[in-house]
């Protein structure tokens, strides 16, 4: 632990120090950390020759986000191309819903968007910053690259692909809409 951090009381330091090196970091095949849930035991204390820290033995628990397969999250749209939609949770941002993941009918429209043609002709557009239900397909943790070219994406060690194939799974527009016709419908079959 720092010297500086040894003024305050040392839970709180050893707290604060956890969290500077797990806090919104990705741990491979555990997840990206959210929190310190708590510190269990603290043991120790020893300040090493030539070094200002002192250094403990700490047990703590994280807080991890590593949504299982099958597991139906709500983002928003934050891009799309040709391969399929860009999704975010606010706190993680590398969602991926490809096109072949999509509900059939699901194309690219004369302008780049997708959008679902229905059985009736309509077009439904999946525009930027819209709620989608989508369903977790995988999680992965790719290995780090060892070259990076200049014009590649940043690195991303956690990578989730969603679907959105199945009822209920989409726009919560669309199925916002398919809710409040089932419900006009039950108020008028009660009134008759």
């Amino acid at each position: 632990m720092p010297p500086h951090l040894l003024s305050r009381p040392l839970p709180d330091a050893i707290k604060t120090e956890v969290e500077r090196l797990f806090l919104d970091k990705v741990i491979s095949n555990l997840g990206l950390c959210v929190s310190v849930y708590d510190i269990r035991s603290i043991e120790g204390g020893s300040i090493h020759p030539g070094e200002g820290c002192s250094t403990y033995k700490v047990s703590f628990r994280l807080l991890m986000f590593k949504p299982f397969n099958g597991e139906v999250l709500v983002g928003r749209i934050i891009g799309y191309d040709d391969k399929g939609l860009q999704v975010s949770l606010d706190f993680f941002s590398d969602i991926s819903i490809p096109g072949h993941l999509m509900q059939f009918g699901t194309v690219r429209g004369p302008d780049g968007r997708w959008m679902l043609k229905t059985e009736d002709g309509d077009e439904l557009y999946l525009d930027l910053d819209d709620e989608i239900r989508f369903l977790v397909s995988s999680t992965k943790y790719p290995p780090i690259p060892i070259d990076q070219k200049e014009d590649d994406p940043p690195f991303a060690p956690m990578q989730i692909v969603g679907s959105i194939k199945g009822d209920g799974l989409g726009l919560l527009a669309w199925w916002a809409a398919d809710e409040e016709e089932g419900e006009e419908a039950a108020e008028q079959e009660q009134e008759q």
